[in-house]
């Protein structure tokens, strides 16, 4: 992924209006993110834990969407596989993400969600560089699993923007 800015951030949003987007939590470390590994940006907003956001290139440009993350159910030890990069952590390390849709429907209340990765750290989960719970043995090589992920993203972004 290529670098971002503030302003390219807070203008790719499509399922919030403009005023919510001006005033969402952006990552202040974006230059130090490792952009050449990932294939989205997101984060979590640090004063809300229901919060959380991602950016990604698209044939149009850059699309990002505000999410929901659904709260854990304490004192339950489970293991969940993230839809997205197909990590599986134990505990509290992957959450349902809902997004609210753009448009109509986002109005009307209708949603979509995903179990992603409670930290949104996909791309480097699936690059080595960060590793918590496991990952599946699989035959594909690193560009194959980058594609299947960035195509199951690209859908679910799709779902959000129709």
């Amino acid at each position: 992924m290529l670098a971002i800015s503030e302003p390219a951030i807070r203008a790719s949003f499509v399922n919030c209006t403009k005023g919510e987007a001006k005033r969402l939590a952006v990552p202040n470390d974006l230059a130090g993110r490792p952009w050449d590994d990932l294939d989205f940006l997101g984060w979590r907003d640090p004063a809300a834990a229901q919060r959380a956001y991602l950016v990604a290139e698209s044939g149009a440009g850059l699309v990002g969407v505000a999410l929901r993350v659904a709260p854990q159910q304490a004192g339950r030890v489970r293991r969940s596989m993230c839809s997205l990069c197909l990590t599986t952590h134990t505990g509290d390390g992957v959450s349902l993400m809902t997004a609210r849709k753009a448009g109509p429907d986002g109005r009307l209340g209708n949603s979509v969600g995903a179990c992603i990765c409670t930290d949104l750290a996909c791309s480097l989960y699936l690059r080595g560089k960060k590793t918590a719970g496991s990952r599946i043995h699989e035959t594909l090589t690193l560009a194959e699993k980058i594609d299947r992920t960035t195509t199951t993203l690209t859908a679910f972004l799709r779902k959000v923007v129709e």
